[in-house]
């Protein structure tokens, strides 16, 4: 039996791997990859590498086995359709009678069209029969820490997401979760509702953002067309930036609030605080 993570070199892949690594030994881990130089580190800890594609069905032949838990990731690309690409990877492991397919879905409340993707992935795997666990992630910390150069720049924290509230934890709290779930018992057939434990808003954000630079930052709302144009003048593509923007609409209608506890309960331990992240990544 072994626990198959696809997407594995992508950003919450990779922290699934490395926390795998600390409760089970390499060889029960398969990082599925699509360039296996990214899994170099992995293969040199023992992690066994499988190189499939979500575009390509014929490349996920024999990658699973009878009995393997397997974490399906969505997949980033926007444009190429993703329930299919996730039911390329559904049907391989039906066909193979894994014991459970862990989904990285969204919040059951969140309306943007970007939930669009996911809802029709759970129904395809609900439809194939296969034991499932849906882990409905929030949205990350790094969302709104990784790229925090333009705020400091104008002093300004820019969204379109009015007074709303967002319940954000840390990729690696996600990962602790998908983790607990790969790794325990009795997660057949479940459905997580995974956010961090205090929701807040952009206005603390630029508060808080002031607080540890000690610059002054304000949070300036604007519009989802304004916020579109600007991701565009940024250089995202229209249809991507509108999604983004999009998500902006939900969070000022509190879609993106998560009250139910699942992920301090799963992992065990508090979420981290958007504080905290803010805080990592000004430390660079």
């Amino acid at each position: 039996m072994s626990i198959v993570v696809t997407g594995a070199t992508g950003h919450l892949g990779r922290h699934v791997v490395e926390q795998l690594l600390e409760r089970v030994p390499a060889e029960q881990v398969t990082a599925v990859v699509r360039t296996p130089e990214k899994a170099a580190d992995f293969a040199a800890k023992g992690v066994k590498i499988a190189v499939a594609d979500y575009n390509s069905p014929e490349t996920f032949d024999g990658v699973f086995a009878a009995g393997d838990k397997v974490l399906l990731i969505s997949g980033n690309e926007f444009d190429k359709g993703r329930p299919a690409q996730h039911q390329v990877v559904i049907d391989a492991a039906k066909a193979a009678g894994v014991a459970l397919l862990a989904y990285t879905s969204a919040p059951s409340t969140l309306n943007a069209a970007l939930a669009d993707d996911h809802r029709a992935t759970e129904e395809a795997l609900l439809t194939s029969g296969l034991p499932y666990s849906l882990l409905r992630n929030g949205w990350y910390n790094e969302n709104y820490t990784e790229n925090l150069a333009p705020a400091l720049e104008h002093g300004a924290v820019v969204q379109a997401a009015g007074d709303g509230r967002i319940s954000t934890a840390s990729r690696a709290d996600y990962a602790a979760a998908a983790v607990a779930v790969l790794t325990g018992e009795g997660h057949e057939n479940t459905t997580y509702e995974l956010g961090g434990d205090e929701p807040w808003g952009f206005a603390e954000f630029a508060a808080e953002l002031s607080k540890q630079t000690g610059k002054e930052i304000v949070y300036n709302a604007v519009s989802v067309e304004a916020y579109t144009g600007i991701l565009t003048g940024a250089g995202l593509p229209e249809p991507f930036a509108a999604i983004l923007a999009g998500v902006g609409a939900s969070i000022e209608k509190g879609e993106l609030v998560v009250t139910s506890g699942d992920l301090s309960r799963l992992t065990g331990r508090p979420a981290t605080p958007i504080a905290a992240s803010i805080e990592a990544a000004l430390k660079g």
